[in-house]
């Protein structure tokens, strides 16, 4: 999930927020978890596509229109991210997060090359409190009907982004449970156990207080939030994991 620019000033209010993102609070965050796409010579014949992606006017039918190739959708890890976007995020050839409603969201990325396709799409990650202000609402799981509960255990991978019509949150953001587990921008330290959360927070999973691990076993850990598609009733809006380095590729599910 990623987050449109923030106004950093104290004096302006935003209203309104581009076509594919919802206004919450006063961030404007992505509508549909995000998909990552290689867009052929995009300083060239594709600059006015890349164009409508800085400005979320980006549709699937551009997309396809300029020779778009979807990277990683959902668990398939297939095609694979380039070469030239590489697990330490030192890119040579851009990638750009998109957020678009019918194809499913990419899946199997570390937090560095999720954090510079944000940031080549004029994006970033949220923050951990921007997530959970954006959640609130999404319906907190017990039931997945395969059609429109949010998408915690029947399908077996993610489903097209928007397509659980219930999976939706007060704000207008979908799939903020399950589906896709999702980075956000905060790192701690990594977290072996998971003990889980105290009373009256809807049986979430919770990895993040248990007993850690050292920095020189793992490397610092990116917060997960969400669950994914096989989460079950652990999915929720306070399901937040600490238990995946920001090096390697988190689990999609």
């Amino acid at each position: 999930m990623v987050a449109a620019p923030v106004f950093a000033g104290t004096l302006k209010i935003i209203t309104k927020c581009p076509p594919d993102a919802v206004l919450v609070g006063q961030t404007c965050v992505d509508k549909y978890e995000a998909s990552v796409w290689e867009i052929p010579d995009p300083t060239t014949t594709n600059k006015s596509l890349v164009t409508k992606v800085l400005k979320g006017k980006a549709t699937l039918a551009d997309l396809t229109a300029g020779g778009a190739t979807q990277i990683s959708p959902s668990s398939s890890c297939t095609p694979a991210f380039p070469a030239t976007f590489p697990l330490n995020g030192q890119w040579t050839a851009p990638l750009y997060a998109v957020s678009i409603p019918g194809v499913h969201p990419t899946g199997c990325v570390n937090w560095f090359r999720a954090d510079q396709a944000c940031a080549l799409s004029g994006k970033r990650l949220l923050t951990n409190a921007e997530w959970q202000r954006a959640a609130a609402g999404t319906p907190d799981p017990g039931t997945d009907n395969g059609t429109t509960d949010c998408n915690i255990t029947t399908a077996g991978d993610a489903a097209d982004a928007g397509a659980r019509t219930s999976c939706k949150s007060s704000w207008g953001a979908f799939d903020m449970v399950g589906n896709l587990q999702e980075w956000v921008s905060d790192w701690v330290t990594f977290t072996a156990g998971c003990p889980g959360w105290i009373s009256g927070f809807n049986g979430d999973t919770e990895c993040f207080s248990g007993a850690s691990t050292t920095p020189s076993t793992y490397g610092p850990a990116g917060l997960i939030r969400g669950g994914g598609f096989l989460s079950g009733t652990g999915a929720g809006v306070f399901d937040v994991r600490a238990n995946s380095s920001v090096s390697a590729i988190a689990a999609s599910n």
